[in-house]
């Protein structure tokens, strides 16, 4: 629990500016899914790291690969030690921005590294302020050769090259 609170605190000195305000999260949820011929495979991290500075729209997440958790022990090793080598590469993080919110509905930019590999993307989704809370949720699918993760042939009928990522995060707003 510690480690969370230091990179809460990390993510906030990222975002910070004079008069902002800064909204932050330590147990966000990100699930992926894997739609492949032979096996469907799924997990969830709901210890994700997110901050969001209301007046920059500077959003930024970050998590620890470890704590993905499958439904199965065996699935989870060989993420692990496999394919995200987590490792060697032990955090994923996106580091963007808001470009456009209308009515709940906004369009995201920005920068996510996965697997020691940083790619550009734009995001589709829902970011909702009310009161002192942001809600953000949005799907979007990430192709596995972008982050160098290889899958073996032995196995290419068990991973789906194409992997459905869904983020769903509820933020404080820091006082």
């Amino acid at each position: 629990m510690m480690v969370h609170k230091i990179i809460s605190i990390f993510l906030l000195l990222i975002c910070i500016s004079a008069d902002a305000q800064q909204y932050l999260s330590d147990d966000g949820l990100i699930t992926f899914f894997s739609q492949a011929p032979l096996e469907d495979i799924s997990a969830k991290n709901n210890k994700v790291s997110a901050s969001y500075d209301l007046q920059t729209n500077k959003i930024v997440f970050q998590l620890q690969i470890q704590d993905f958790i499958f439904p199965n022990p065996l699935m989870q090793e060989h993420f692990n030690e496999n394919y995200l080598e987590s490792d060697l590469f032990p955090k994923s993080t996106f580091v963007g921005k808001v470009i456009q919110n209308k009515d709940g509905k906004a369009t995201v930019e920005g920068n996510l590294t996965i697997h020691g590999r940083t790619n550009e993307i734009k995001v589709e989704g829902l970011l909702r302020k009310e009161k002192d809370k942001v809600d953000i949720s949005a799907e979007f699918v990430i192709e596995l050769e972008d982050y160098n993760v290889d899958i073996p042939r032995i196995v290419m009928y068990k991973i789906a090259e194409e992997i459905k990522l869904k983020v769903n995060i509820k933020l404080i707003e820091l006082k």
